[in-house]
C-alpha cells in the first residue's frame, strides 16, 4: 500500500463534526438570503450533491455566494465552542506528527477559526491554506506542495465534499474520502478516491 509524505486535510466534516450545526442554521440563513429552505427530508438527498448540483438544489443566484459564505463564518465563528471535533481526531493528528508525516490544512474558513477548532490538535499541524479563494482549493493544493517541496505524487487531501475531490484530482494529488461528512459516499465514488475511510482510525490505518 502507498504510504503518503504529506496529508492536506479539509477542516468541516473531515475533523470538525460540523454539519450537525450547518443543519440548525441553513434554513435563517435560506430566509436571510432568499434561497429555498431544506426540509428534514431533502438532507439525504442534498448530500448526494455536488457543490454547483447544490447551489441549483437550493435556488441560490451565484451573486449572493460571497455574502452567504460571509454570514456563515460569521455565525460559525460565534457557535464555534459548541462544535466538536470528531472523536480521536488529536490523537491521529499526533500519531502523524510522531512518524514523520507533514500535515497541512486546506479550509475555506478563516486561519483563526481553523485554529479555535482544533484547539490544543493546532500543534501538529505543519502549514496552513484558509480563507476563501475565487480560484477554490486546487490553488491551495498547489501552494501546500511548493510550500513543503513534496512531489504531488507522494500527497494526499482528505475531504467530506466532491468539491475536495475535484480539486485534487486539478491539482494532481490523491484524494482520501471520508464517509462521515456532508457528502454520502455514493457521491464521493464520482470523484474516484485513491482511499476511502470509514473511522479516524483507517487515517492512520490506511495513509
Amino acid at each position: 500500500m502507498r504510504k503518503y509524505k504529506l496529508v492536506i486535510f479539509d477542516l468541516d466534516g473531515t475533523l470538525l463534526d460540523s454539519f450537525p450545526w450547518f443543519l440548525s442554521v441553513v434554513n435563517d440563513v435560506a430566509g436571510t438570503h432568499g434561497f429555498r429552505p431544506v426540509a428534514p427530508h431533502e438532507v439525504e438527498e442534498m448530500r448526494g450533491k455536488g457543490s454547483r448540483e447544490l447551489v441549483e438544489f437550493l435556488g441560490v443566484p451565484f451573486w449572493k455566494i460571497p455574502a452567504i459564505a460571509r454570514d456563515m463564518r460569521r455565525m460559525k465563528t460565534e457557535r464555534l465552542k459548541d462544535i466538536p471535533l470528531f472523536a480521536g481526531v488529536d490523537r491521529m493528528l499526533r500519531h502523524f506528527s510522531e512518524v514523520g508525516v507533514v500535515t497541512a490544512m486546506v479550509s475555506s474558513d478563516s486561519e483563526d477559526n481553523v485554529r479555535a477548532a482544533l484547539g490544543d490538535a493546532t500543534q501538529y499541524i505543519a502549514h496552513f491554506a484558509c480563507g476563501a479563494s475565487l480560484f477554490g482549493k486546487a490553488v491551495k493544493y498547489k501552494a501546500v506542495l511548493r510550500r513543503t517541496g513534496i512531489p504531488a505524487s507522494d500527497a494526499i487531501s482528505i475531504g467530506d465534499e466532491v468539491r475536495d475531490g475535484e480539486a485534487a484530482q486539478k491539482a494532481g494529488i490523491a484524494f482520501g474520502a471520508v464517509s462521515w461528512g456532508y457528502a454520502t459516499p455514493a457521491a464521493l465514488a464520482k470523484t474516484s478516491p485513491a482511499l476511502v475511510f470509514s473511522s479516524i482510525d483507517d487515517i492512520c490505518r490506511l495513509v
